[in-house]
């Protein structure tokens, strides 16, 4: 079984309509494809989904789901920024948007007692940079430590099916200020990963920072899959595919992880709740 439940269309930040992803996933061999827009925010961006699409964006998932049912499992899930005081309610977006599932994710950071934010995504690495001396005052420990915090709030606060590329924080880092290997590093990766497993929440494994070359592993990388495997935290392999070539991109790696972390299935959404299949 193929499937990849983490997909942007132009509705977002994604280059193509949805249309042209669902055929690319077709004659790629693809079972299921999951579309998950940016989720709108309360202030102007280039990524968002914009909310006076929304009436749109539902009419045509579900004329989408019709129209290739029995070819290929179309679903309309989203990507929920959660930003404290700032983003909305991930269930009240759900029911509004008449979504199937939700991820759950952070790309911007807010300090303590500021209302700036640190945009720790995107492709050039000078805005990590900037927002860690601006925000932080160069303190990567307090910065990496609000992150972590932030994604626990919303462990914590929102209802949400599967967290997305929940360490992408060492995307802009490429070992230049802090080691995955240093201890109060791995002792938030923990605290994280006992909060996903009290809550049943879903960890994909973002395989975009391979593809794009902004990543030497996944998000997360082999190590914590192994964590992962010892908590019997469920996964998944997901592409984050902003372009419909880019929506196997890297998933031989990503599954090859799994393995080496003796992780033998993944989780895929099947219309009513979720289900497993064993990795082939």
């Amino acid at each position: 079984m193929r499937t990849n439940h983490h997909t942007h269309s132009l509705f977002s930040d994604g280059s193509s309509q949805p249309a042209e992803y669902i055929t690319e996933a077709i004659s790629q061999g693809f079972n299921l494809l999951g579309f998950t827009e940016h989720s709108p925010l309360p202030f102007e961006n280039p990524f968002s989904f914009r909310k006076e699409n929304k009436d749109e964006y539902i009419a045509l998932m579900q004329s989408l789901k019709q129209q290739y049912s029995g070819r290929i499992a179309v679903y309309s899930g989203m990507e929920m920024d959660y930003i404290p005081s700032i983003s909305e309610n991930f269930s009240k977006t759900k029911s509004e948007y008449k979504l199937d599932y939700l991820i759950g994710s952070v790309h911007l950071v807010r300090p303590a007692n500021s209302e700036e934010l640190w945009f720790t995504d995107g492709p050039d690495f000078r805005t990590y940079d900037q927002g860690l001396n601006e925000l932080f005052s160069g303190d990567i420990k307090i910065a990496v430590t609000t992150y972590y915090r932030q994604i626990n709030e919303m462990i914590e606060t929102q209802h949400f099916d599967i967290i997305g590329h929940f360490d992408k924080i060492k995307m802009h880092n490429r070992d230049r200020f802090f080691k995955e290997d240093e201890p109060w590093y791995k002792a938030l990766v923990s605290e994280t990963l006992l909060l996903i497993q009290d809550r049943d929440i879903i960890v994909e494994v973002n395989t975009r920072g391979i593809y794009k070359q902004r990543s030497d592993t996944t998000y997360p990388g082999l190590d914590i899959l192994k964590q992962i495997k010892a908590l019997r935290i469920p996964v998944m392999v997901n592409s984050d595919a902003h372009k419909p070539h880019e929506l196997d991109g890297e998933f031989e790696h990503g599954y090859s992880l799994l393995k080496s972390a003796g992780i033998i299935e993944v989780v895929y959404f099947k219309g009513n709740g979720w289900g497993f299949h064993p990795i082939n």
